[in-house]
């Protein structure tokens, strides 16, 4: 344990004495490691019973058969290879390629489908194995906190794909009626926005369709331009987007199941299986309906569009790429990416109809809710802080309560509605813009944390 120097407060106050550091930071790592299999089973349980499939399955075939995304196990490498030197990099990488080399040519002679992501994940998995048994000091720390960063973004992802089965299970009915009466305040922005990506034609749709599904590629881009110093300077930035992205997947998805609705494309549109209100998406704007209620919906349909965690996780991108962690502008290939990022993933949301406008208001306002809790937190739970999340939390939760309980004088009263949802979300991203990023505030430079615990 590191002793640290500070100051008595009794008597001899001119005097240091030494305390311990607070074992805080151990305690976390122990929770994390203890919650993470007992989550795991709880859900494969849950899924066996269901009949769908669970994230020990998924985790199953990722080492030995078909895995499931071949991004996302890639993208966990190479935010494990951050923690460990260049050779080793290189050596991991290389391991990497030929194991998915010879499973993918496997595959290809046994006439199954093309896919990637069973070398990384193993490679992974060794990275980690050979940090506890060999390597020592600085170099075990860094690979371990590398290495469980990568574990943790593949882990949520197969959560993730398990809670989208429960938001079914737990809601037969959603609240679609509502949203789409609350989204006329907003001027139909799906409705517009698809038929503008129809009259582009198919190839700014496959752009779109990329940056929709890749955005787990931003992200590691973002996450290791931050942590590239880690392995020469043997210090982690403070506030990170991986810190980011894992607090607002573990927080969002609980919003599916409070406030259950599948999107314009499958209510309101062609892919309802039957059950939409009607094929009026993306061509005809539907009546107002003024005694709107829940409608019951198929049981495959995730109802994962409130809030648009899309919209979140693209807006921190979006956020992290303005500075660097020590406070100074970020290259503008990088600002220029996450501008990108941001206005293409809006654009897919709307455009392919698996979001309402509300729901990217609701989204934009968990992310700045989550950044504001998490960003530089060595300067404490002052009053500018405080003032951000609470007042975040309670945005959200009014619009959600408006969405639901006022949607038809939201309908009715457009416009006045539109100016307040629209107004409440840009004085939050002012409030957000003055308190982190104004250029008069005193720059804070983040205080680096140790590799030795």
């Amino acid at each position: 344990m590191v002793d640290v120097l500070v100051e008595d407060p009794g008597p001899g106050a001119g005097e240091a004495v030494r305390r311990p550091r607070s074992p805080g930071p151990r305690v976390r790592v122990a929770v994390v490691l203890g919650a993470v299999p007992v989550l795991l089973i709880a859900l494969q349980v849950a899924a066996s019973r269901q009949g769908f499939q669970g994230p020990l399955d998924s985790l199953w075939r990722d080492y030995f058969g078909t895995p499931k995304s071949m991004s996302v196990p890639w993208a966990g490498l190479i935010l494990a290879l951050v923690g460990i030197p260049l050779r080793r990099r290189v050596l991991a990488l290389s391991a990497a390629i030929a194991i998915d080399v010879v499973c993918a040519g496997a595959r290809m002679l046994a006439d199954e489908p093309f896919a990637v992501g069973n070398g990384a994940v193993i490679v992974l998995t060794a990275i980690a194995v050979l940090a506890v048994v060999r390597w020592e000091g600085v170099d075990r720390v860094n690979a371990l906190r590398a290495a469980g960063l990568g574990a943790l973004l593949i882990l949520a992802t197969k959560v993730g794909d398990v809670w989208l089965h429960v938001t079914v299970v737990a809601n037969p009915e959603v609240f679609d009626r509502y949203v789409m009466l609350a989204d006329h305040a907003l001027g139909d922005p799906s409705w517009v926005v698809g038929r503008i990506v129809d009259a582009l034609g198919p190839a700014v749709y496959a752009v779109l369709h990329w940056v929709y599904i890749e955005l787990p590629v931003a992200a590691i881009v973002v996450a290791v331009w931050q942590l590239r110093r880690v392995v020469h300077e043997g210090v982690w930035p403070t506030h990170y987007l991986v810190r980011t992205f894992l607090v607002l997947g573990l927080l969002g998805p609980i919003v599916y199941v409070l406030f259950p609705v599948v999107g314009p494309m499958f209510a309101f549109g062609a892919d309802g299986n039957g059950l939409q209100l009607g094929d009026f998406w993306p061509n005809v704007v539907p009546p107002i309906d003024r005694d709107p209620g829940a409608l019951l919906f198929d049981g495959g349909t995730p109802r994962n569009c409130m809030p648009s965690m899309h919209t979140a996780w693209a807006l921190a991108v979006f956020l992290h790429t303005r500075r660097d962690i020590d406070g100074s502008l970020a290259p503008a290939w990088l600002r220029w990416g996450g501008a990108f990022w941001l206005v293409a993933t809006l654009v897919a949301t709307l455009g392919f109809g698996y979001h309402y406008g509300v729901d990217l208001v609701a989204g934009a306002v968990l992310c700045l809710t989550i950044e504001s809790a998490l960003r530089e937190p060595e300067r404490g739970w002052g009053w500018f802080r405080v003032r951000l999340v609470a007042g975040g939390v309670v945005l959200l939760a009014a619009l959600l309560l408006s969405y639901r309980f006022l949607a038809v004088p939201m309908a009715e009263y457009s416009v006045l509605a539109g100016t307040l949802v629209l107004g409440l979300l840009a004085a939050l991203a002012a409030l957000f813009h003055a308190t982190w990023f104004a250029s008069d505030r005193a720059s804070v430079t983040a205080a680096p944390e140790p590799a030795t615990s």
